[in-house]
Protein backbone atom coordinates (compact mmCIF):
# COMPACT_ATOMS: atom_id res chain seq x y z
CA UNK A 1 0.00 0.00 0.00
CA UNK A 2 1.20 3.44 -0.88
CA UNK A 3 0.07 6.95 -0.20
CA UNK A 4 -0.29 7.84 -3.90
CA UNK A 5 -3.03 5.25 -4.35
CA UNK A 6 -4.77 5.26 -1.00
CA UNK A 7 -4.37 8.91 -0.02
CA UNK A 8 -4.75 10.52 -3.44
CA UNK A 9 -7.16 13.11 -2.07
CA UNK A 10 -5.42 13.68 1.32
CA UNK A 11 -2.72 16.14 0.42
CA UNK A 12 -3.25 18.23 3.56
CA UNK A 13 -3.17 15.11 5.73
CA UNK A 14 0.11 13.99 4.21
CA UNK A 15 1.52 17.47 4.70
CA UNK A 16 0.57 17.51 8.41
CA UNK A 17 1.86 13.99 9.02
CA UNK A 18 5.28 14.64 7.50
CA UNK A 19 5.56 17.82 9.53
CA UNK A 20 4.62 15.90 12.69
CA UNK A 21 7.36 13.32 11.94
CA UNK A 22 10.00 16.01 11.61
CA UNK A 23 8.79 17.64 14.82
CA UNK A 24 9.08 14.27 16.59
CA UNK A 25 12.68 13.90 15.39
CA UNK A 26 13.52 17.39 16.65
CA UNK A 27 11.85 16.55 19.94
CA UNK A 28 13.95 13.40 20.28
CA UNK A 29 17.13 15.34 19.51
CA UNK A 30 16.21 17.85 22.22
CA UNK A 31 15.50 14.99 24.63
CA UNK A 32 18.90 13.38 23.98
CA UNK A 33 20.65 16.72 24.28
CA UNK A 34 19.17 17.25 27.73
CA UNK A 35 20.24 13.70 28.63
CA UNK A 36 23.83 14.48 27.56
CA UNK A 37 23.80 17.63 29.70
CA UNK A 38 22.75 15.51 32.68
CA UNK A 39 25.51 12.98 31.97
CA UNK A 40 28.11 15.74 31.58
CA UNK A 41 27.03 17.39 34.83
CA UNK A 42 27.08 14.00 36.59
CA UNK A 43 30.56 13.20 35.27
CA UNK A 44 31.79 16.67 36.24
CA UNK A 45 30.50 16.25 39.78
CA UNK A 46 32.15 12.83 40.01
CA UNK A 47 35.43 14.30 38.77
CA UNK A 48 35.20 17.04 41.40
CA UNK A 49 34.48 14.44 44.07
CA UNK A 50 37.50 12.38 43.00
CA UNK A 51 39.75 15.45 42.91
CA UNK A 52 38.55 16.45 46.37
CA UNK A 53 39.43 13.10 47.94
CA UNK A 54 42.64 12.27 46.10
CA UNK A 55 45.72 12.97 48.24
CA UNK A 56 47.49 16.26 47.64
CA UNK A 57 50.85 14.65 48.43
CA UNK A 58 52.47 11.80 46.53
CA UNK A 59 52.12 8.31 47.92
CA UNK A 60 55.82 8.27 48.84
CA UNK A 61 55.36 11.34 51.04
CA UNK A 62 52.14 10.17 52.66
CA UNK A 63 52.73 7.65 55.46
CA UNK A 64 49.05 6.67 55.44
CA UNK A 65 49.44 5.28 51.91
CA UNK A 66 51.12 2.16 53.29
CA UNK A 67 47.94 0.94 54.99
CA UNK A 68 45.91 -1.43 52.83
CA UNK A 69 42.63 0.16 53.86
CA UNK A 70 43.84 3.56 52.63
CA UNK A 71 45.17 1.97 49.43
CA UNK A 72 41.74 0.38 48.95
CA UNK A 73 40.09 3.76 49.46
CA UNK A 74 42.36 5.36 46.85
CA UNK A 75 41.62 2.48 44.48
CA UNK A 76 37.88 3.01 44.92
CA UNK A 77 38.34 6.73 44.22
CA UNK A 78 40.40 5.99 41.08
CA UNK A 79 37.83 3.47 39.85
CA UNK A 80 35.15 6.12 40.39
CA UNK A 81 37.25 8.47 38.27
CA UNK A 82 37.27 5.86 35.47
CA UNK A 83 33.52 5.46 35.97
CA UNK A 84 33.13 9.22 35.47
CA UNK A 85 35.14 8.91 32.26
CA UNK A 86 32.65 6.35 30.96
CA UNK A 87 29.78 8.73 31.71
CA UNK A 88 31.62 11.35 29.66
CA UNK A 89 31.97 8.85 26.80
CA UNK A 90 28.23 8.16 26.93
CA UNK A 91 27.49 11.89 26.76
CA UNK A 92 29.96 12.40 23.91
CA UNK A 93 28.62 9.49 21.84
CA UNK A 94 25.00 10.57 22.32
CA UNK A 95 25.87 14.14 21.40
CA UNK A 96 27.77 13.09 18.27
CA UNK A 97 25.67 10.20 16.98
CA UNK A 98 22.23 11.62 17.74
CA UNK A 99 22.21 15.34 18.43
CA UNK A 100 24.66 16.38 15.73
CA UNK A 101 23.89 13.76 13.07
CA UNK A 102 20.13 13.83 13.57
CA UNK A 103 20.14 17.61 13.59
CA UNK A 104 21.79 17.67 10.16
CA UNK A 105 19.55 14.89 8.87
CA UNK A 106 16.44 16.71 10.07
CA UNK A 107 17.47 19.82 8.14
CA UNK A 108 17.98 17.71 4.99
CA UNK A 109 14.55 16.13 5.39
CA UNK A 110 12.91 19.51 5.87
CA UNK A 111 14.47 20.77 2.67
CA UNK A 112 13.43 17.61 0.80
CA UNK A 113 9.88 17.83 2.12
CA UNK A 114 9.69 21.46 1.07
CA UNK A 115 10.69 20.58 -2.49
CA UNK A 116 8.10 17.78 -2.71
CA UNK A 117 5.34 19.99 -1.37
CA UNK A 118 6.29 22.76 -3.76
CA UNK A 119 6.15 20.28 -6.63
CA UNK A 120 2.69 19.12 -5.51
CA UNK A 121 1.40 22.67 -5.19
CA UNK A 122 2.80 23.51 -8.61
CA UNK A 123 0.99 20.54 -10.18
CA UNK A 124 -2.16 21.53 -8.34
CA UNK A 125 -1.83 25.09 -9.57
CA UNK A 126 -1.41 23.88 -13.15
CA UNK A 127 -4.56 21.78 -12.87
CA UNK A 128 -6.46 24.73 -11.43
CA UNK A 129 -5.29 26.94 -14.32
CA UNK A 130 -6.40 24.30 -16.80
CA UNK A 131 -9.79 24.14 -15.07
CA UNK A 132 -10.14 27.91 -15.24
CA UNK A 133 -9.40 27.85 -18.98
CA UNK A 134 -12.02 25.13 -19.35
CA UNK A 135 -14.55 27.17 -17.44
CA UNK A 136 -13.84 30.27 -19.50
CA UNK A 137 -14.17 28.40 -22.80
CA UNK A 138 -17.34 26.81 -21.55
CA UNK A 139 -18.90 30.15 -20.61
CA UNK A 140 -17.81 31.62 -23.93
CA UNK A 141 -19.30 28.70 -25.81
CA UNK A 142 -22.51 29.08 -23.87
CA UNK A 143 -22.65 32.82 -24.57
CA UNK A 144 -21.86 32.41 -28.24
CA UNK A 145 -24.56 29.76 -28.57
CA UNK A 146 -27.18 32.04 -27.03
CA UNK A 147 -26.15 34.93 -29.24
CA UNK A 148 -26.15 32.71 -32.36
CA UNK A 149 -29.63 31.40 -31.48
CA UNK A 150 -30.84 34.94 -30.93
CA UNK A 151 -29.36 36.07 -34.25
CA UNK A 152 -31.10 33.18 -36.07
CA UNK A 153 -34.42 34.05 -34.48
CA UNK A 154 -33.97 37.70 -35.46
CA UNK A 155 -33.22 36.74 -39.08
CA UNK A 156 -36.27 34.49 -39.22
CA UNK A 157 -38.50 37.27 -37.90
CA UNK A 158 -37.21 39.76 -40.47
CA UNK A 159 -37.66 37.18 -43.20
CA UNK A 160 -41.31 36.79 -42.27
CA UNK A 161 -41.82 40.52 -41.80
CA UNK A 162 -43.38 41.99 -45.00
CA UNK A 163 -42.29 45.44 -44.08
CA UNK A 164 -38.60 44.46 -43.80
CA UNK A 165 -36.38 45.29 -46.70
CA UNK A 166 -34.42 42.69 -48.49
CA UNK A 167 -31.22 44.34 -47.36
CA UNK A 168 -32.24 44.11 -43.71
CA UNK A 169 -33.11 40.43 -44.16
CA UNK A 170 -29.79 39.68 -45.77
CA UNK A 171 -27.94 41.56 -43.08
CA UNK A 172 -29.79 39.64 -40.39
CA UNK A 173 -29.01 36.33 -42.08
CA UNK A 174 -25.29 37.24 -42.31
CA UNK A 175 -25.30 38.17 -38.66
CA UNK A 176 -26.94 34.88 -37.79
CA UNK A 177 -24.38 32.95 -39.83
CA UNK A 178 -21.53 34.88 -38.15
CA UNK A 179 -22.89 34.13 -34.73
CA UNK A 180 -23.38 30.50 -35.60
CA UNK A 181 -19.79 30.32 -36.84
CA UNK A 182 -18.50 31.94 -33.67
CA UNK A 183 -20.51 29.50 -31.60
CA UNK A 184 -19.01 26.63 -33.55
CA UNK A 185 -15.50 27.95 -32.91
CA UNK A 186 -16.28 28.35 -29.22
CA UNK A 187 -17.57 24.83 -29.21
CA UNK A 188 -14.37 23.52 -30.71
CA UNK A 189 -12.29 25.60 -28.28
CA UNK A 190 -14.36 24.33 -25.34
CA UNK A 191 -13.94 20.76 -26.53
CA UNK A 192 -10.19 21.30 -26.84
CA UNK A 193 -9.85 22.75 -23.34
CA UNK A 194 -12.06 20.02 -21.98
CA UNK A 195 -9.87 17.37 -23.51
CA UNK A 196 -6.76 19.15 -22.20
CA UNK A 197 -8.21 19.47 -18.72
CA UNK A 198 -9.22 15.83 -18.61
CA UNK A 199 -5.70 14.89 -19.65
CA UNK A 200 -4.15 17.19 -17.03
CA UNK A 201 -6.53 15.94 -14.38
CA UNK A 202 -5.69 12.35 -15.21
CA UNK A 203 -1.99 13.16 -15.07
CA UNK A 204 -2.48 14.97 -11.79
CA UNK A 205 -4.41 12.27 -9.95
CA UNK A 206 -2.86 9.16 -11.51
CA UNK A 207 0.74 10.19 -12.15
CA UNK A 208 2.03 13.45 -10.72
CA UNK A 209 0.44 13.47 -7.28
CA UNK A 210 0.97 9.73 -6.67
CA UNK A 211 4.63 10.23 -7.44
CA UNK A 212 4.83 13.17 -5.07
CA UNK A 213 2.92 11.26 -2.38
CA UNK A 214 5.19 8.25 -2.83
CA UNK A 215 8.28 10.46 -2.53
CA UNK A 216 6.91 11.92 0.69
CA UNK A 217 6.09 8.41 1.89
CA UNK A 218 9.60 7.20 1.10
CA UNK A 219 11.07 10.25 2.85
CA UNK A 220 8.90 9.71 5.92
CA UNK A 221 9.79 6.02 6.08
CA UNK A 222 13.49 6.88 5.87
CA UNK A 223 12.99 9.33 8.70
CA UNK A 224 11.19 6.65 10.72
CA UNK A 225 13.99 4.13 10.13
CA UNK A 226 16.58 6.69 11.15
CA UNK A 227 14.59 7.52 14.26
CA UNK A 228 14.44 3.80 15.01
CA UNK A 229 18.22 3.64 14.73
CA UNK A 230 18.42 6.61 17.06
CA UNK A 231 16.37 4.77 19.66
CA UNK A 232 18.77 1.83 19.36
CA UNK A 233 21.82 4.09 19.61
CA UNK A 234 20.40 5.50 22.85
CA UNK A 235 20.60 2.05 24.46
CA UNK A 236 23.66 0.76 22.59
CA UNK A 237 25.72 3.71 23.79
CA UNK A 238 24.98 2.68 27.35
CA UNK A 239 25.62 -1.00 26.62
CA UNK A 240 29.03 -0.25 25.08
CA UNK A 241 30.38 1.17 28.33
CA UNK A 242 28.79 -1.42 30.58
CA UNK A 243 31.78 -3.84 30.36
CA UNK A 244 34.19 -1.09 31.41
CA UNK A 245 31.81 0.12 34.10
CA UNK A 246 31.58 -3.49 35.25
CA UNK A 247 35.37 -3.61 35.46
CA UNK A 248 35.33 -0.41 37.51
CA UNK A 249 32.86 -1.98 39.92
CA UNK A 250 34.92 -5.17 40.00
CA UNK A 251 37.98 -3.05 40.78
CA UNK A 252 36.14 -1.48 43.69
CA UNK A 253 35.17 -4.94 44.93
CA UNK A 254 38.75 -6.18 44.51
CA UNK A 255 40.00 -3.17 46.47
CA UNK A 256 37.61 -4.05 49.27
CA UNK A 257 38.83 -7.66 49.27
CA UNK A 258 42.45 -6.51 49.69
CA UNK A 259 41.74 -4.86 53.03
CA UNK A 260 43.43 -6.87 55.77
CA UNK A 261 42.92 -5.53 59.28
CA UNK A 262 45.68 -7.70 60.74
CA UNK A 263 48.17 -6.51 58.17
CA UNK A 264 47.36 -2.88 58.96
CA UNK A 265 47.83 -3.57 62.66
CA UNK A 266 51.25 -5.11 62.00
CA UNK A 267 52.14 -2.20 59.74
CA UNK A 268 51.21 0.32 62.44
CA UNK A 269 53.54 -1.50 64.81
CA UNK A 270 56.35 -1.59 62.26
CA UNK A 271 56.02 2.10 61.42
CA UNK A 272 55.74 3.43 64.95
CA UNK A 273 57.45 1.08 67.41
CA UNK A 274 60.15 3.03 69.22
CA UNK A 275 62.43 0.23 70.40
CA UNK A 276 62.26 1.42 74.02
CA UNK A 277 61.60 -0.99 76.85
CA UNK A 278 58.65 -0.47 79.17
CA UNK A 279 59.52 1.42 82.39
CA UNK A 280 60.38 -0.81 85.32
CA UNK A 281 59.08 -0.66 88.86
CA UNK A 282 59.92 2.33 90.99
CA UNK A 283 62.32 1.50 93.84
CA UNK A 284 61.57 2.37 97.42
CA UNK A 285 63.69 5.32 98.56
CA UNK A 286 64.25 5.00 102.33
CA UNK A 287 64.91 8.50 103.67
CA UNK A 288 64.83 7.32 107.29
CA UNK A 289 68.42 6.03 107.17
CA UNK A 290 71.42 7.88 105.70
CA UNK A 291 72.56 5.04 103.50
CA UNK A 292 73.47 4.99 99.85
CA UNK A 293 70.48 4.16 97.78
CA UNK A 294 70.77 2.79 94.29
CA UNK A 295 68.07 2.83 91.73
CA UNK A 296 67.51 0.38 88.96
CA UNK A 297 68.51 1.57 85.53
CA UNK A 298 66.13 -0.94 84.06
CA UNK A 299 63.38 1.64 84.47
CA UNK A 300 63.43 4.33 81.83
CA UNK A 301 61.69 6.68 84.22
CA UNK A 302 63.56 5.84 87.48
CA UNK A 303 65.39 8.99 88.56
CA UNK A 304 68.91 8.72 89.89
CA UNK A 305 69.77 10.15 93.34
CA UNK A 306 72.17 12.90 94.20
CA UNK A 307 75.12 12.52 96.54
CA UNK A 308 73.01 13.32 99.59
CA UNK A 309 70.40 10.76 98.68
CA UNK A 310 67.79 13.26 97.46
CA UNK A 311 66.12 13.22 94.08
CA UNK A 312 67.59 15.50 91.46
CA UNK A 313 64.68 17.62 90.15
CA UNK A 314 66.37 18.00 86.76
CA UNK A 315 66.62 14.26 86.26
CA UNK A 316 63.05 13.83 87.41
CA UNK A 317 61.85 16.31 84.85
CA UNK A 318 63.81 14.61 82.09
CA UNK A 319 62.53 11.16 82.87
CA UNK A 320 58.92 12.21 83.21
CA UNK A 321 58.41 12.17 79.45
CA UNK A 322 59.72 8.64 79.15
CA UNK A 323 57.67 7.26 82.04
CA UNK A 324 54.50 8.91 80.80
CA UNK A 325 54.43 8.29 77.03
CA UNK A 326 50.81 9.51 76.73
CA UNK A 327 51.50 12.96 78.10
CA UNK A 328 51.56 15.95 75.81
CA UNK A 329 54.84 16.05 73.93
CA UNK A 330 56.92 19.12 73.34
CA UNK A 331 57.73 20.26 69.84
CA UNK A 332 60.50 18.04 68.40
CA UNK A 333 63.48 19.58 66.63
CA UNK A 334 64.10 17.54 63.49
CA UNK A 335 67.76 16.66 62.93
CA UNK A 336 69.50 15.47 59.80
CA UNK A 337 70.70 12.22 61.38
CA UNK A 338 67.17 11.48 62.70
CA UNK A 339 68.48 11.31 66.25
CA UNK A 340 65.18 12.87 67.34
CA UNK A 341 63.42 9.61 66.44
CA UNK A 342 63.22 6.42 68.52
CA UNK A 343 65.96 3.85 67.76
CA UNK A 344 63.90 1.59 65.51
CA UNK A 345 62.36 4.48 63.54
CA UNK A 346 65.75 6.16 63.20
CA UNK A 347 67.30 2.99 61.79
CA UNK A 348 64.50 2.62 59.24
CA UNK A 349 64.70 6.24 58.14
CA UNK A 350 68.46 6.00 57.72
CA UNK A 351 68.08 2.82 55.64
CA UNK A 352 65.47 4.57 53.52
CA UNK A 353 67.78 7.55 52.96
CA UNK A 354 70.63 5.22 51.97
CA UNK A 355 68.42 3.45 49.42
CA UNK A 356 67.25 6.78 47.96
CA UNK A 357 70.79 8.13 47.66
CA UNK A 358 71.98 4.87 46.08
CA UNK A 359 69.26 5.11 43.45
CA UNK A 360 70.20 8.71 42.70
CA UNK A 361 73.87 7.71 42.59
CA UNK A 362 73.14 4.94 40.09
CA UNK A 363 71.31 7.42 37.84
CA UNK A 364 74.26 9.80 37.94
CA UNK A 365 76.66 6.94 37.17
CA UNK A 366 74.57 5.91 34.16
CA UNK A 367 74.49 9.51 32.98
CA UNK A 368 78.26 9.78 33.39
CA UNK A 369 78.79 6.65 31.27
CA UNK A 370 76.40 7.95 28.61
CA UNK A 371 78.19 11.33 28.47
CA UNK A 372 81.59 9.65 28.19
CA UNK A 373 80.34 7.48 25.33
CA UNK A 374 78.91 10.55 23.58
CA UNK A 375 82.17 12.42 24.09
CA UNK A 376 84.08 9.48 22.60
CA UNK A 377 81.77 9.49 19.57
CA UNK A 378 82.25 13.26 19.11
CA UNK A 379 86.03 12.83 19.30
CA UNK A 380 85.98 10.11 16.65
CA UNK A 381 83.42 11.93 14.46
CA UNK A 382 83.83 15.70 14.94
CA UNK A 383 81.03 16.54 12.51
CA UNK A 384 78.51 15.08 14.95
CA UNK A 385 79.35 17.56 17.71
CA UNK A 386 81.95 19.33 19.79
CA UNK A 387 83.29 17.10 22.60
CA UNK A 388 84.22 20.16 24.66
CA UNK A 389 80.53 21.14 24.85
CA UNK A 390 79.96 18.10 27.08
CA UNK A 391 82.60 19.05 29.64
CA UNK A 392 80.31 21.24 31.84
CA UNK A 393 77.72 18.49 32.02
CA UNK A 394 80.36 15.85 32.77
CA UNK A 395 81.85 18.05 35.49
CA UNK A 396 78.43 18.60 37.03
CA UNK A 397 77.69 14.86 36.93
CA UNK A 398 81.01 13.99 38.60
CA UNK A 399 80.31 16.57 41.28
CA UNK A 400 76.88 15.04 41.90
CA UNK A 401 78.43 11.57 42.11
CA UNK A 402 80.97 12.71 44.68
CA UNK A 403 78.29 14.51 46.69
CA UNK A 404 75.98 11.48 46.69
CA UNK A 405 78.81 9.15 47.69
CA UNK A 406 79.66 11.36 50.63
CA UNK A 407 76.01 11.45 51.65
CA UNK A 408 75.78 7.64 51.41
CA UNK A 409 78.89 7.32 53.59
CA UNK A 410 77.45 9.82 56.05
CA UNK A 411 74.13 7.98 56.35
CA UNK A 412 75.89 4.61 56.56
CA UNK A 413 78.03 5.92 59.43
CA UNK A 414 74.93 7.15 61.23
CA UNK A 415 73.24 3.79 60.59
CA UNK A 416 76.24 1.90 62.01
CA UNK A 417 76.17 4.19 65.03
CA UNK A 418 72.43 3.59 65.51
CA UNK A 419 72.83 -0.19 65.23
CA UNK A 420 75.78 -0.17 67.61
CA UNK A 421 73.85 1.95 70.09
CA UNK A 422 70.90 -0.42 69.83
CA UNK A 423 73.14 -3.40 70.68
CA UNK A 424 74.66 -1.47 73.56
CA UNK A 425 71.20 -0.63 74.89
CA UNK A 426 70.22 -4.29 74.77
CA UNK A 427 73.38 -5.21 76.66
CA UNK A 428 72.73 -2.51 79.27
CA UNK A 429 69.19 -3.78 79.74
CA UNK A 430 70.66 -7.23 80.40
CA UNK A 431 72.87 -5.79 83.13
CA UNK A 432 70.02 -3.68 84.54
CA UNK A 433 67.87 -6.78 84.79
CA UNK A 434 70.56 -8.58 86.79
CA UNK A 435 71.05 -5.52 89.00
CA UNK A 436 67.31 -5.29 89.63
CA UNK A 437 67.24 -8.92 90.77
CA UNK A 438 70.08 -8.25 93.19
CA UNK A 439 68.35 -5.15 94.59
CA UNK A 440 65.17 -7.12 95.19
CA UNK A 441 67.11 -9.65 97.22
CA UNK A 442 68.43 -6.79 99.38
CA UNK A 443 65.01 -6.24 100.91
CA UNK A 444 65.13 -9.75 102.48
CA UNK A 445 68.59 -9.80 103.99
CA UNK A 446 70.68 -6.81 104.99
CA UNK A 447 73.99 -8.68 104.96
CA UNK A 448 73.40 -10.09 101.52
CA UNK A 449 72.39 -6.59 100.37
CA UNK A 450 75.90 -5.23 100.77
CA UNK A 451 77.30 -8.29 98.99
CA UNK A 452 74.88 -7.94 96.13
CA UNK A 453 75.52 -4.22 95.91
CA UNK A 454 79.18 -4.95 95.57
CA UNK A 455 78.39 -7.51 92.92
CA UNK A 456 76.24 -4.93 91.15
CA UNK A 457 79.09 -2.44 91.16
CA UNK A 458 81.34 -5.11 89.70
CA UNK A 459 78.74 -5.72 87.00
CA UNK A 460 78.77 -2.04 86.07
CA UNK A 461 82.52 -2.14 85.84
CA UNK A 462 82.23 -4.83 83.21
CA UNK A 463 80.82 -2.27 80.78
CA UNK A 464 84.36 -1.71 79.61
CA UNK A 465 84.76 -5.41 78.79
CA UNK A 466 83.87 -6.83 75.31
CA UNK A 467 80.12 -7.13 74.76
CA UNK A 468 80.27 -10.65 73.36
CA UNK A 469 81.36 -12.12 76.69
CA UNK A 470 78.11 -11.09 78.33
CA UNK A 471 76.13 -12.36 75.35
CA UNK A 472 77.96 -15.68 75.60
CA UNK A 473 76.90 -15.91 79.23
CA UNK A 474 73.35 -15.14 78.14
CA UNK A 475 73.53 -17.86 75.55
CA UNK A 476 74.85 -20.37 78.06
CA UNK A 477 71.86 -19.65 80.28
CA UNK A 478 69.41 -20.23 77.39
CA UNK A 479 70.53 -23.42 75.71
CA UNK A 480 66.91 -24.34 75.10
CA UNK A 481 65.67 -25.43 71.71
CA UNK A 482 65.11 -22.73 69.04
CA UNK A 483 61.74 -21.01 68.94
CA UNK A 484 61.67 -20.98 65.15
CA UNK A 485 63.70 -20.76 61.96
CA UNK A 486 64.66 -17.91 59.68
CA UNK A 487 66.34 -17.32 56.32
CA UNK A 488 68.85 -14.54 55.62
CA UNK A 489 67.50 -12.25 52.91
CA UNK A 490 70.79 -10.33 52.63
CA UNK A 491 74.39 -10.98 53.71
CA UNK A 492 75.52 -9.38 56.96
CA UNK A 493 79.01 -8.86 58.35
CA UNK A 494 78.91 -9.12 62.13
CA UNK A 495 81.69 -6.64 62.82
CA UNK A 496 80.23 -5.30 66.09
CA UNK A 497 80.57 -7.12 69.39
CA UNK A 498 77.72 -9.51 70.06
CA UNK A 499 76.70 -9.75 66.38
CA UNK A 500 77.24 -12.67 64.05
CA UNK A 501 77.87 -12.86 60.32
CA UNK A 502 75.52 -14.61 57.92
CA UNK A 503 75.30 -15.33 54.18
CA UNK A 504 72.42 -14.55 51.86
CA UNK A 505 69.97 -17.47 51.80
CA UNK A 506 71.51 -19.12 54.88
CA UNK A 507 69.07 -20.95 57.14
CA UNK A 508 69.38 -20.04 60.81
CA UNK A 509 67.77 -21.09 64.06
CA UNK A 510 65.70 -18.40 65.79
CA UNK A 511 66.73 -18.18 69.44
CA UNK A 512 65.12 -14.88 70.53
CA UNK A 513 62.61 -12.57 68.84
CA UNK A 514 63.09 -8.90 68.16
CA UNK A 515 62.23 -6.95 71.31
CA UNK A 516 61.61 -3.71 69.49
CA UNK A 517 65.22 -2.60 68.93
CA UNK A 518 65.56 -4.08 65.43
CA UNK A 519 67.84 -7.02 66.37
CA UNK A 520 67.11 -10.75 66.53
CA UNK A 521 69.26 -13.46 68.14
CA UNK A 522 70.00 -16.44 65.89
CA UNK A 523 72.18 -19.54 65.85
CA UNK A 524 74.09 -20.77 62.81
CA UNK A 525 74.03 -24.42 61.85
CA UNK A 526 77.85 -24.50 62.00
CA UNK A 527 77.75 -23.15 65.54
CA UNK A 528 77.86 -19.72 67.03
CA UNK A 529 75.12 -17.39 68.15
CA UNK A 530 74.70 -13.66 67.91
CA UNK A 531 72.46 -10.78 66.89
CA UNK A 532 71.59 -9.82 63.31
CA UNK A 533 69.26 -7.08 61.94
CA UNK A 534 65.63 -8.20 61.96
CA UNK A 535 64.98 -6.58 58.59
CA UNK A 536 67.55 -8.92 57.04
CA UNK A 537 65.52 -12.03 57.98
CA UNK A 538 62.40 -13.90 56.94
CA UNK A 539 61.19 -15.40 60.22
CA UNK A 540 59.06 -18.53 60.72
CA UNK A 541 58.01 -19.19 64.32
CA UNK A 542 57.38 -22.73 65.54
Amino acid sequence: MDWGTELWDQFDTVERHTQWGLDLMDKYVKFVKERTEIEQAYAKQLRSLVKKHLPKRTTREDPDSKFCQYQAFLQVVKELNDFAGQREIVAENLLTRICVEFGKYSQELKQERKLHLQEGRRAQQQLENSFKQLENSKRKFERDCREAEKAVQTAEKLDQDINATKADVEKAKQQANLRSHMAEESKNEYASYLQKFNHNQSQFYFLEMPQIFNKLQEMDERRTRRLKEGFSVFSETEQQVMPIIGKCLEGMKAAADLVDEKNDSRLLIELNKSGFERPGDMDFEDFSQPINRTSSDSSLGTPRGTLDGRLDPRLLGKNKGKRWPFSRKNKTVITEDFSHLPPEQRRKRLQQKIEERNRELQKELDQRDALNKMKDVYQKTPQMGDPNSLEPKITETLSNIERLRLEVQKYEAWLAEAESRTLSNRYNRHLDHASALNNNNCSHEKDSCSLNTTHSDESHETLNQPIYTEFDEDFEEDLASPIGTCVALYPFEGSSEGTISMLEGEELSLMEEDKGDGWTRVRRSKGGEGYVPTSYLRVNLN
